[in-house]
């Protein structure tokens, strides 16, 4: 039992309101405190802050881009190498940290699961390997789909039955979550050398559709699978000035392929597709724009992409941004083509508070989450794109910049005058609650992946809490802004499925996560229909067997699958 726990829990509409919980280790899971019997173990939480664990939507910490970029970043180990002496196990990396550090760090500052954000289809065995020695916290991984060669096949066919069914397989064949798609079909425009800058109505190369057709098949495919996460976009011309008006017509086409009151697009990372201008020279935010655009769409989810300054790595199934990146950053390039699927690209970058365009970066993630209204905030998730934005160990430094204008503006001092010239920021008032960081850290992400059993501390959702060491009634973040973001980077106490993991701060029990994975159920006869076209256009593609693509459920640590159920008949 946690006593006197100063709890916030937007979805209980609750607010710092002082509360016990108790949790049943045998299912690991809250449980009405009037359900106790016998002896049970009690922690005085003594009025500290009290939340779900907190949920990472967007982040890249698994698989064949983070193992390419350690490998390229030593400079980024050798410098932040823990010894095995508090710790269970050694561990070391800032943007490229080894999967020890990431389940670790995470674990410290209260996140309880994380969702691995690209995986191409070939080397997602690889990206599962590494999430099973990925300690404490639960995963799942998004599968790209933007460019495979099969996908495209179907989608020229006009046939989204057999797609879905397609999909179907592929998730449960791979042990993933979720759609999505990277740039879509741009791999195929850079496969084929038809430039670099490609929008949502461009044909893609020898198949004749667009982006826009790709984005509004997959997602007709999500709701007809009833997949728990909407389609998770990376949108065309990311990166480059005036993109903002393709992620408008990005929103638009989601919202345009609803079956069912339901998300149908989630568009991540949305501060690096909010650009206006027509170079870098009149470059500014589109942030008022976006947000107006949101507030009309009601079925799209967005993650911020916040930018936080200094050194990290980027990396991103979108090769042409990489390329073009490489020529601006001219240092180091990995740059991987994965056959019949997609590519890659790895580029380490430093985002420097004195550049005119990474000031203004910064602003746009700050200015699209002070804008939001209330009803947008349940459809707005904290995220970093980890380490592309930054290191997902700079959240507790973005959550001190929401909830305090002060804090922001000492950032600002140390800017140019002509990038706060540029800014919406400096006009805006506002600062968040406890309550807001709950709902972008928790309560909303937990929603948009479709996890009802998340992001909240009711009765019947996974133990899964984080506790704090500030009581949130007897402090203001705008003001000891410092004081808050010591206390969000170690958390007190750590539950992971009623189990405590974290201590003051420190690993105290290394436990296994679960893997979260779909199983789509779908007819039976279709599906044998389907395997075949697959089978078939497998030996024409591929360079593997079938056989050795499919990743066997014995191969996931703690395997959760979650069953679904497709629209369509037999």
């Amino acid at each position: 039992m946690l006593r006197n726990a100063c709890v916030v829990d937007p979805v209980q509409d609750i607010d710092c309101e002082i509360m016990d919980i108790c949790v049943d280790l045998e299912t690991g899971r809250i449980i009405e405190c009037s359900d106790v019997k016998g002896d049970v173990e009690v922690i005085d939480v003594c009025g500290r802050l009290t939340m779900a664990g907190a949920i990472d939507i967007h982040t890249h910490v698994a698989g064949p881009k983070i193992n390419i970029a350690r490998l390229m970043r030593p400079e980024d180990h050798y410098r932040t190498n823990v010894p095995a002496l508090d710790y269970p196990r050694a561990h070391c990396g800032k943007s490229t940290p080894t999967v020890i550090r990431t389940g670790y760090r995470y674990a410290q500052m209260g996140y309880t699961l994380i969702c691995e954000a690209a995986s191409p289809p070939l080397k997602t065995r690889h990206t599962h390997e590494e999430l099973n020695d990925t300690p404490i916290v639960d995963k799942l991984v998004y599968i790209l789909f933007d460019s495979t060669w099969l996908g495209l096949d179907y989608i020229v066919e006009k046939d989204l039955e057999s797609l879905a069914i397609y999909v179907a397989w592929m998730l449960d064949s791979l042990k993933g979550y979720a759609i999505k798609l990277v740039d879509p079909g741009a791999d195929m425009a850079w496969f084929y050398g038809y430039g670099l800058y490609f929008d949502i109505d461009d044909q893609v190369p020898e198949y004749g559709v667009t982006p826009r057709e790709i984005i509004y098949s997959y997602s007709r495919v999500a709701q007809i699978l009833n997949l728990p996460h909407s389609i998770h976009v990376h949108t065309n011309k990311l990166g480059v000035p005036g993109n903002y008006t393709t992620l408008l017509e990005t929103f638009r086409t989601g919202e345009s392929s609803v079956l069912k009151d339901r998300l149908v697009l989630h568009v991540t990372h949305v501060q690096f597709s909010a650009y206006k201008g027509d170079c870098w020279y009149n470059f500014a935010a589109a942030s008022e724009e976006i947000v107006k655009e949101l507030e009309r769409s009601p079925h799209t989810s967005i993650d911020l992409g916040q930018v936080s300054f200094g050194e990290t790595t980027t990396m991103t199934a979108d090769a042409p941004f990489e390329f073009i990146l490489y020529h601006l950053r001219k240092w180091k390039v990995v740059l991987h083509d994965i056959e019949a699927e997609t590519a890659t690209g790895i580029v380490p970058y430093n985002y420097r508070r004195k550049s005119v365009v990474n000031a203004i970066q910064w602003s746009i993630g700050l200015e699209i989450a002070l804008l939001a209204s209330e009803n947008l905030k349940w459809r707005l998730v904290l995220s970093s794109d980890h380490p592309n934005a930054g290191p997902f160990t700079r959240y507790p430094l973005i959550m001190t910049w929401l909830m305090s204008r002060r804090a922001r503006e000492k950032e600002m001092e140390k800017m140019p005058r002509k990038a706060i010239k540029r800014m919406i920021l400096p006009s805006i008032d506002r600062e968040y609650t406890f309550r807001d960081i709950a709902i972008i850290t928790r309560a909303a992400p937990a929603k948009i992946l479709g996890l009802n059993d998340r992001g909240t501390l009711r009765p019947g959702a996974i133990a899964d809490i984080a506790i704090y060491d500030i009581d949130p009634r007897n402090i203001d973040p705008s003001v000891e802004y410092e004081k808050v973001h010591n206390a969000l980077r170690r958390a007190w106490l750590v539950l992971k499925d009623g189990r405590m993991v974290v201590r003051e701060g420190k690993i105290v029990n290394e436990v296994s996560g679960k893997t979260l994975y779909v199983k789509c159920r779908v007819p039976k006869n279709r599906l044998k229909k389907v395997l075949k076209e697959i089978e078939e256009r497998f030996r024409k593609y591929y360079s593997i067997h079938i056989a050795s693509f499919v990743i066997s459920s014995r191969e996931i640590d703690n395997p959760q699958p979650i069953l679904t159920h497709a629209d369509l008949r037999e």
